[in-house]
């Protein structure tokens, strides 16, 4: 296998990790930062830290995305099938960072790897997609809005004697420590991501196998890419989720922050799932808004995000389809 390919196509997958960074380490810290709990500094290096440590809680859903969802390709004409599947999924994080839109990373992950893996004519197991991907797509969202709802209801039913003052800053203080669970569940969800594409290409070049641990180094920069991609580009998606969707104080994004660390921590640990930072947290804040009023919520903006989610795949699929292509045509 040539080395040079393999540097190469792992270099791409931090540099997706890094766009990762744009959007869902933005939405890790977004809330806190939207209500002021945290400043944009703090929270940036808080995140960095959880990420780094959520980066080394698990291997479930690294395993998911390195195995479970197409067939490794071997040789040459793999690692240009998992070049090109990085390229879709790029390509939609740029495009959907430079409009503002809290679109999946992971999704648009999943969505390159499986028309990659068409166009090169690698098996896709279509019933991992289906487990993993498909269901966790429309049932994470499902279940975030309702959580927090009930989240939220059960916070103004406990605090409705609380002076409301107090009751904010103490909030405001409790996000610190919320805003810390979503970046871990986000280091352990995301990080891993990456880290199964990595591990992907160290076996087709015949460096690891399967049944190795994760070597280190892979954790590392897989977590420290993350966080970096944060601090350059992560503004924009941080202004939709805080304050487009709906105008956050510190009890609703305490809410909206518990339900999605939450979400994230049970699919990675018992689930092995790969699920969307981005769709368990917008969903999360379209339910705390909806406790309010329901047309507090803007759903306009709303329903432009839903739609991002159910384009993502098949948009990176096409990009990672075209990019194969040109792979073959230039180099294979």
């Amino acid at each position: 296998m040539d080395t040079f390919a393999l540097v190469v196509t792992i270099a791409v997958a931090l540099f997706f990790t890094y766009t990762n960074g744009f959007h869902d380490s933005a939405n890790a810290i977004a809330t806190s930062v939207s209500t002021r709990a945290l400043t944009p500094r703090a929270a940036l290096a808080m995140a960095a830290v959880m990420n780094l440590a959520g980066a080394f809680l698990g291997s479930g859903v690294a395993k998911t995305v390195s195995e479970g969802l197409i067939q490794t390709p071997e040789g040459s004409k793999g690692m240009g099938i998992l070049f090109a599947a990085l390229v879709g999924a790029i390509t939609w994080n740029l495009i959907t960072w430079y409009f503002g839109l809290p679109s999946s990373s992971s999704h648009a992950l999943f969505g390159g790897m499986v028309g990659a893996a068409l166009a090169g004519g690698t098996t896709v197991y279509w019933d991992g997609v289906l487990e993993k991907v498909v269901i966790p797509m429309f049932v994470s969202p499902i279940v975030g809005m309702l959580a927090g709802y009930l989240v939220m209801t059960a916070i103004l039913w406990m605090f409705r004697r609380a002076n409301p003052h107090k009751a904010k800053r103490g909030f405001r203080i409790a996000q610190t420590v919320s805003a810390a669970g979503m970046a871990l569940g986000h280091g352990l969800q995301d990080a891993q991501k990456t880290m199964g594409i990595v591990v992907m290409a160290l076996v087709i070049a015949d460096v690891e196998d399967y049944g190795d641990p994760i070597p280190v180094w892979v954790k590392i920069v897989c977590a420290v890419m993350l966080s970096l991609g944060t601090y350059a580009g992560g503004w924009r998606i941080m202004r939709t989720l805080g304050r487009k969707i709906i105008e956050l104080d510190p009890p609703q994004g305490f809410a909206a922050e518990t339900t999605g660390a939450s979400i994230m921590f049970t699919t990675a640990f018992l689930f092995k799932a790969p699920i969307s930072t981005t769709h368990v947290i917008t969903s999360a804040i379209m339910g705390v808004g909806a406790t309010k009023r329901l047309n507090a919520v803007r759903w306009g903006v709303a329903k432009n995000i839903v739609l991002g989610w159910f384009i993502t795949m098949p948009a990176a699929a096409l990009v990672a389809a075209g990019a194969f292509g040109v792979v073959h045509l230039a180099f294979l």
